[in-house]
């Protein structure tokens, strides 16, 4: 009897280790599935805005997670030295500070960028809200 119930305590056991790791697992494909629609929405949005500057190569947008960055600095027009930020954000203790001076550069950058095609440089700062940057960034890249 005892030996039944150790089994069945087991069994229990393993399933719920089972649906967790399920779920978890659910969780990152929808996740990944999200991350991949958002890249490609923002690359497309950040490519419009780079033939609306008139840059000579709109593709770098494409590059993931530096690509919008790079898009936006060469529209800024603005010293090359931030990106030595870059370093910064694998160094362990230096990284918290190396991305808010990131954060801060690209919104002065996005800023600048906004104001090249002829939107308001003040919507760098309400992209600072997740939701409604990608609004921002649609309306500047596809409006006229």
């Amino acid at each position: 009897m005892a030996l039944e119930n150790e089994v069945l305590t087991q069994g229990i056991g393993n399933a719920a280790a089972g649906s967790l790791l399920a779920i978890i697992l659910g969780a990152l494909v929808v996740f990944l599935i999200i991350g991949i629609v958002v890249w490609i929405y923002s690359s497309l949005a950040f490519m419009a805005m780079a033939r609306k500057d008139k840059q000579s190569s709109p593709g770098l947008a494409w590059i993931p997670l530096i690509g919008p960055m790079i898009v936006a600095f060469r529209a800024s027009g603005m010293h090359w030295w931030p990106w030595l930020l870059f370093i910064g954000v694998f160094i362990p203790f230096v990284n918290i500070a190396a991305d808010i001076a990131l954060v801060v550069m690209f919104t002065i950058w996005q800023w600048k960028l906004f104001e090249a095609i002829d939107k308001p440089g003040w919507w760098s700062i309400l992209c600072l809200i997740s939701p409604l940057n990608l609004i921002f960034w649609g309306i500047a890249a596809w409006s006229k």
